[in-house]
């Protein structure tokens, strides 16, 4: 099953906002704020790639206060 992490720096101060967003998305499995470079790391996973894409694509990177993300796609052995 495709599988992606996606981190994710979001507008100061909306960060609890972000993540009940977040966790309402289809697709997006877990959801946790972290210290560092980013401020949320989001697993996205789907029964398709193309899937997993369109909900980092068209969804997440699509809500008002992400600023920018990274996206890292879990390689299926």
């Amino acid at each position: 099953m495709p599988i992606a992490f996606v981190l994710i720096n979001a507008e100061m101060g909306s960060e609890e906002a972000l993540i009940k967003e977040l966790k309402q998305l289809d697709g997006v499995k877990e959801v946790y704020t972290v210290y560092g470079v980013y401020d949320i790391i989001a697993k996205v996973e789907s029964d398709s790639m193309e899937k997993v894409k369109e909900t980092i694509t068209w969804k997440i990177r699509r809500l008002p206060n992400v600023r920018s993300t990274l996206t890292m796609i879990v390689i299926e052995s």
